[in-house]
């Protein structure tokens, strides 16, 4: 199936606009569980809980989705273009991007975990938590624009 370049790249550019929004919400969630794990009061519990379900729900959900379904679209018509399913760097790629959707969803775990008890895990144990999908996306950039030949 031939796709038209301009729609491909509105689909390119919506992917990338997801693929932020996601990051964003995985970098900020686990730095909420850090604040979260040192307040000591019923008030920021609460709050804390608040900013989690809404970032959660409202934001690493959706962009999540958007961001497999552009990416879909983009292997299905740019496969036309690129030969990907050729290529060892792509596997690793979509490799990576499974262990983000898994480190989404522990996410989502861990905050009904510290619904239940602000100090379930210590602030330390979030702070390194929260390094992960920095080395995940350092390593799927690299392999996007380098695309290595292994």
């Amino acid at each position: 199936m031939v796709v038209p370049s301009d729609a491909f790249l509105w689909v390119k550019a919506l992917h990338i606009i997801a693929v932020v929004c996601w990051f964003a919400a995985l970098f900020y969630l686990p730095r909420l569980y850090v604040y979260h794990a040192m307040s000591n009061d019923q008030i920021s519990h609460e709050r804390f809980q608040v900013m989690e379900r809404k970032l959660y729900r409202g934001i690493m959900w959706p962009s999540m989705i958007a961001t497999l379904i552009t990416a879909h679209f983009l292997v299905d018509w740019g496969d036309v273009w690129f030969n990907y399913h050729q290529s060892a760097w792509f596997y690793l790629k979509v490799a990576l991007v499974g262990l983000l959707v898994i480190y989404h969803l522990v996410c989502g775990y861990y905050r009904k975990k510290l619904m239940e008890n602000a100090h379930y895990k210590s602030h330390k144990f979030w702070r390194f938590f929260n390094e992960l999908p920095t080395v995940i996306l350092l390593a799927v950039v690299i392999l996007v624009v380098v695309k290595p030949q292994f």
